[in-house]
């Protein structure tokens, strides 16, 4: 997959890819308009929305309906870094949902592309290159 970044003015950043456009910004607070979400705020959706599309998928199979499942992320910062030490996703389920599959939706969210890819993270390679038009 290849992705255009680009600079739209203020601190806005945005991702075109296929028919898609990802568009970013920072919060006021750090300098942009807040018109969009920030890119780590995005990163961190789609550790949730990736877990929920597994989620739904198994529903789906199952005829179970998906309205009143949610799920609640929530991220732990080290104190002493800031960094990410914890991401928690707590599936909610209506008082109906079929018990027998509720630790079966634990184990289809930890298959989530997005986990996956952060259990083993890929190299990294960044460059500059001249554009020669």
């Amino acid at each position: 997959m290849e992705m255009e970044i680009s600079f739209p003015g203020g601190a806005r950043v945005d991702a075109s890819f296929g028919d898609h456009t990802v568009k970013t910004d920072q919060p006021v607070l750090s300098g942009g308009e807040g018109s969009a979400p920030a890119p780590f705020a995005l990163f961190l959706a789609s550790i949730g929305t990736c877990a929920g599309i597994y989620i739904l998928r198994f529903c789906q199979q199952r005829a179970i309906p998906t309205e009143d499942i949610r799920i609640r992320q929530t991220v732990v910062d080290d104190p002493v870094t800031g960094m990410v030490a914890e991401v928690n996703l707590d599936i909610i389920l209506p008082p109906d949902f079929p018990t027998k599959y509720a630790r079966a939706l634990i184990h289809t969210a930890n298959l989530c592309a997005v986990k996956k890819i952060l259990e083993t993270p890929p190299a990294f390679n960044v460059e500059t290159r001249i554009d020669q038009g």
